[in-house]
Order: structure tokens, then C-alpha cells, then sequence
């Protein structure tokens, strides 16, 4: 007889626009909590990358430019999310009863996406 012997959880983060798509890492963790806790460091991970501290060296000279108000802002909606409680458990509670769970964040043609899934194991005779 075969059934479920364990379940871990594989959550990956992906970028893209149009019709191309990026894969930027991702990772299999033992527990759902796990999972979450990794998609919301590269959350934060993604957020920097795209939209860094503007009093940082590191930089050219009119690298940064100012968003547009009301504009879609990528980097905001990846901070937003990582920091939101209610987001968290909606995942969890979602993980918890088998399925997966996506987050994108747009900006213009681009956007970026958080996803965790369950993967089961399932035992041999």
C-alpha cells in the first residue's frame, strides 16, 4: 500500500515581462513557515535590488530616477506583501490544506512572482 510520508515545501521566485521568464531561485524547506520565511527575504531581496536606499555609494550619477506618482511600483508591493501579517497566514492557511501559493508584484510589462507549493512524498511498497 503507498500513501503520504512526508511533505516538504518548494518555494521559488521567478521574473520576467512578455513572454520571457526568469528564474531567480528558490529553495525546498521541511516546513510551510519555512518556505514563507524565504519568500519574504527575497521579497525584501528583490525590493533592494530593484529600488536601492538613493543615499547609497555604490551607485552612477542619475541611476535612480523618481516614480511617477500613482504609478505600478514593483518594489513597494514586494515590501508591502513581506511585511503584511494577513498575508502570511492566508499563505500558511492556504500551504496547510494542500495548495499552492503565488504572490506577483507588477510594474509596467515587468513583474515578479512568489510561490510556495507542497510537495508530497509518497511511500514504496
Amino acid at each position: 500500500m503507498t500513501g503520504v510520508e512526508h511533505v516538504e515545501y518548494l518555494a521559488d521566485a521567478h521574473g520576467g515581462s512578455g513572454a520571457r521568464s526568469v528564474f531567480l531561485g528558490g529553495i525546498i524547506t521541511p516546513t510551510r513557515r519555512l518556505a514563507l520565511r524565504w519568500l519574504r527575504r527575497q521579497a525584501h531581496r528583490l525590493a533592494d535590488a530593484l529600488d536601492p536606499d538613493p543615499r547609497t555609494t555604490r551607485l552612477p550619477a542619475r541611476a535612480l530616477l523618481p516614480a511617477s506618482p500613482g504609478a505600478e511600483h514593483a518594489p513597494s508591493q514586494l515590501r508591502f506583501w513581506a511585511a503584511d501579517l494577513a498575508y502570511a497566514e492566508e499563505a500558511a492557511d492556504r500551504l496547510a490544506t494542500g495548495f499552492p501559493y503565488c504572490f506577483t508584484a507588477r510594474e509596467g510589462p515587468a513583474w515578479y512572482r512568489l510561490t510556495a507549493r507542497p510537495l508530497f512524498t509518497t511511500a514504496r511498497p
